[in-house]
Order: structure tokens, then C-alpha cells, then sequence
């Protein structure tokens, strides 16, 4: 047996508590005696993973293990070989043995139906291994407004099939659904997986999304910035108007208070605009004549305060 349970569970000594409970989960549902009767080499390795999995799923021994404090079995000095250990234990006279072989443990308990429905969601029903399915993970991408709003949808599956997929409203970039009971089947009998969906959200074209608000830029004209008025304003649930306050500036930035993105609780964040004063593509000639005219903006000054 290999005295160290890293190489036993085929895990880097960095590996999450995930990392080496997935590597258990595979190495049990290949080993375990239940699958493999009568064969003496795997119910061996699968003690052996057992025992590294017992060290590596608890974080004080594990700690200890690699420390050098205490060996694969948890003892504080080197034990005899885990091998003379099974079967001395396991031979006649022992409170172990039992005629059925590993499949009884009698008083004892079988080691895997304590040991693996205690740590990694398996259980025994009528004598038979049973374990929920593996998670399976897939991604996709929505539109910007899809994420705001939310939606149905259908995520594709390499195997074929197509999973119906529920957007929430406020979905974020980066954000995984569950979809339960959508993952691999389970074994003996144990619950299916979930299936794990990471959402990435396309950038749309003029709003930008910060936390649950939500900002964009509007061109307004010069005569819109000096007058005022009602201007056409997007948002992520449909068009509304907004009052421009009279000589505004480029820059200025207004709110739409509860247009932005759905909160829960019913909530939504604002919509923030900033304005942009736009002039016309192709020079105007009242516009030049106005501005040559303007003797007032000799005595301004909009730079002033970016004096070192």
C-alpha cells in the first residue's frame, strides 16, 4: 500500500476538498466490492483509497499528514503493513469476520455504507451501493437585455439533447444556474446530478451595467441643451421621456429612478444618462454666424479650474 494518500487518490497536494472528493466518488464507484465480487485486488484498493480519503477529507488530519505527524492510517508512529492489519482482523475469531466476506462487516458496519453515506452522499438500500450522479457544468451566453429582463431559453447539450433554461431577471455575468436533477444519473438508485450553467452576458451597444443600475450615454442637441425640454430616452424595459433641465451641460448626468435592474424584494435599481451635446455633422451656417456673433462667450472661461 502507498503510504501516501495523495497518489492514491490521484489528487496534487493543493488539491481543493472538491478536487478530492470528486477523485474518491470516481475511485469508489469503480472499486467498491459490491461492482467487482470476488475480486480481492480491487476490495484492497478500495480500503486503501478509503483510508487516504478518511485523512485527506479532514482538514486537522490532513493538516497533521502533512506535517509528518501522523501516517496514512492516522496513527502517530509508522503502523504494521495495512495489508497484515485487513487480514488479521478479518480472519477467523475476528469481531470482523463474517462468511459473506466484505459484503457483512456484522457489528462493525460495512465500511463503505458508513463511511461513504457519511462523507460523500452514498448510501446502502436493501445491500446495494447507492450515490447521487456526478454535477455536469456547461456555459452559455445571453443577450444583455435577456439578463436584465430575464427569459426562457435552451442551453445545448454535446450528448444532443437540449435543457430548458429559465434566465432570472438580474442575472450577472459570470453567474452560474442550477438546474436539479439535470446531471448524470445517480447509481443504485441515487438521486441524478445537477446540471451547473455559467452564464456569460454579451456587452450590449450603449448601456453598461454597475451593480443594479444601469448607465448610458444620450446625444442631445445644442438647441436641446440650451432649451430644454422632453427627449426619447432607452431603457432596459422599453422607451420613457425625460425632462431636460434647461442649459444643461455635456456631462450632466440625470437619474430614471427604478428603471435600471430588477432587485428582489420587487425593487429596481435607476438608470443614470449622461449627456452629450451634439453638433451637427456638416457645418451649419446660422450656427457659425451665431457663434461669431456670441460676444458673451469672450467672457468665459470653462477651463479655468484645470489651471495647475
Amino acid at each position: 500500500m502507498s503510504q501516501d494518500p495523495y497518489e492514491l487518490l490521484g489528487v496534487k497536494r493543493d488539491a481543493t476538498q472538491k478536487d478530492i472528493q470528486g477523485a474518491f466518488r470516481k475511485l469508489a464507484k469503480k472499486l467498491h466490492p459490491d461492482l467487482n465480487p470476488g475480486d480481492k485486488k480491487a476490495e484492497a484498493k478500495f480500503k486503501e483509497i478509503s483510508a487516504a480519503y478518511e485523512i485527506l477529507s479532514d482538514e486537522d488530519k490532513r493538516g497533521r499528514f502533512d506535517r509528518g505527524e501522523i501516517d496514512i492510517t492516522g496513527a502517530e508512529q509508522a503502523p504494521r503493513s495495512y495489508y497484515r492489519d485487513y487480514a488479521s482482523a478479518s480472519g477467523p475469531g475476528s469481531a470482523y469476520h463474517n462468511g459473506a466476506g466484505f459484503a457483512d462487516f456484522g457489528d462493525a458496519d460495512d465500511l463503505f455504507a458508513s463511511f461513504f453515506s457519511r462523507r460523500a452522499g452514498g448510501d446502502r438500500a436493501g445491500g446495494q451501493f447507492r450515490a447521487k450522479g456526478e454535477d455536469r457544468r456547461f456555459s452559455m451566453e445571453v443577450d444583455f437585455l435577456d439578463a436584465v429582463n430575464g427569459t426562457q431559453t435552451q442551453v445545448k447539450l454535446p450528448d444532443g439533447p437540449a435543457l430548458d433554461v429559465k434566465i432570472p431577471p438580474g442575472t450577472r455575468d459570470g453567474q452560474t444556474l442550477r438546474l436539479r436533477g439535470k446531471g448524470e444519473p445517480g447509481f443504485g438508485g441515487g438521486p441524478a446530478g445537477d446540471a451547473l450553467i455559467e452564464v456569460r452576458v454579451r456587452p450590449h451597444r450603449f448601456f453598461t451595467r454597475d451593480g443594479d443600475d444601469i448607465r448610458l450615454d444620450l446625444p442631445v442637441t445644442l438647441r436641446e441643451a440650451v432649451l430644454g425640454g422632453k427627449v426619447r430616452v432607452p431603457t432596459p424595459s422599453g422607451p420613457v421621456n425625460l425632462t431636460l433641465p434647461a442649459n444643461s451641460s455635456s456631462g450632466k448626468v440625470l437619474r430614471l429612478k427604478g428603471k435600471g435592474v430588477a432587485k428582489r424584494g420587487g425593487e429596481a435599481g435607476d438608470v443614470y444618462v449622461t449627456l452629450k451635446i451634439m453638433l451637427p455633422e456638416q457645418p451649419d451656417e446660422q450656427l457659425t454666424a451665431f457663434a461669431r456673433a456670441w460676444t458673451a462667450a469672450d467672457t468665459q472661461d470653462p477651463r479655468k479650474n484645470m489651471e495647475a
